[in-house]
């Protein structure tokens, strides 16, 4: 702050992304919006905009007015991580222009991991793991896609998960990505494909795994190899001291290799993997346009998931820490197509 003259620092969050001001005041509010305020002394404030959350978190300061609370700060020279997706109305009396966004600063300090996030990460990690289990068991013919989705959530959540960000995809080759559940039921020879997320203390960590209903065909087999050699070459790679971009060209290159460029692209695949922490979806994004530099102690993601022609989207991948001389995963299950 003192370097960059801020006078306020605002870390807000809202229903989706908490994460800015949870890596300040790690507190699950339940309201639409809260703004974590910090000054150059170091002195935090909390402001929230429901009163179950003030009542929850001592020294709050319930104001479902923010407007009316941040004009009191005058002429105070601010910078707001969350800036971009912070309402402008937040900033009365004020051009919201002149308040620098500090949101690329912010998750930059946030993607080294401290050791008492790495016991968080590492216990939704093994809480993933224990989900895709159950995950395997239940899931049969016949039962719909979220009964499937029901069952994971229930068991998570009974099992310590604050939250968990999870998608689901089911069928063959006509399926092109993963989705919220629906009212479709498994039928033998699906694939069904998911990326499961838990949340542990305001921490998430995800693991991405395909099964099989029933006997997997030879085009099934066929895809999974693909997939793997594709996740093998990312997890070869990832060390500190390499560009992100080159994690997302490796998997694609083993597509390219097979004669499957062409679903390398954004019609079939959004990313190559992600940061993970207080939010499930973090930057840096692995993709091939993408130049970050990865560092020693970040939290990575790392999943060719896409759609071939073989055998329709399938998914793959473990969550990453960044050790000194390449990467571990976090995650015990095995690395397999799974069958049911």
């Amino acid at each position: 702050m003192e370097e960059h003259g801020w006078d306020l620092l605002l870390l807000y969050g809202h229903t989706w992304r908490k994460d800015y001001f949870r890596c300040l005041i790690n507190f699950n509010f339940s309201g639409p919006h809260a703004v974590a305020v910090l000054d150059r002394s170091g002195e935090v404030h909390a402001i929230v905009s429901d009163p179950w959350d003030a009542e929850g978190l001592p020294g709050a300061t319930f104001a479902p007015d923010f407007s009316g609370y941040l004009s009191k700060f005058g002429s105070a020279r601010l910078a707001i991580a969350g800036k971009e997706i912070m309402p402008q109305s937040f900033l009365p009396n004020r051009d919201s222009n002149g308040a620098a966004s500090a949101t690329y600063l912010v998750e930059e300090l946030r993607r080294v991991k401290s050791p008492q996030e790495l016991d968080r990460i590492r216990q939704a990690a093994e809480l993933s793991d224990r989900g895709y289990q159950h995950f395997a068991q239940v899931a049969d013919v016949g039962m719909t896609e979220y009964e499937l989705v029901a069952e994971v959530e229930a068991f998570l959540k009974s099992n310590g998960a604050e939250d968990n960000f999870m998608l689901i995809a089911s069928g063959g080759t006509e399926v092109v990505g993963m989705k919220p559940p629906t009212e479709r039921k498994l039928q033998t020879g699906d694939s069904v494909t998911t990326e499961l997320t838990p949340q542990i203390d305001g921490y998430w960590a995800q693991i991405c795994r395909t099964l099989v209903v029933g006997e997997p065909s030879a085009k099934q087999l066929e895809a999974f190899a693909i997939f793997a050699e594709a996740r093998q070459a990312a997890e070869d790679l990832l060390k500190p001291g390499v560009n992100i971009a080159d994690v997302a060209r490796v998997q694609n290159d083993v597509f390219r290799k097979f004669g499957y460029g062409e679903y390398t692209g954004p019609k079939y695949t959004r990313v190559r993997g992600h940061n993970l922490g207080l939010h499930p979806d973090e930057n840096p994004y692995v993709l091939e346009d993408v130049n970050y530099i990865v560092k020693e102690g970040m939290v990575v993601i790392a999943h060719p998931n896409t759609y071939l022609p073989l055998s329709g989207y399938m998914v793959f991948g473990d969550t990453l820490l960044v050790t000194a001389n390449g990467c571990t995963s976090l995650n015990k299950t095995e690395r397999k197509l799974f069958r049911k």
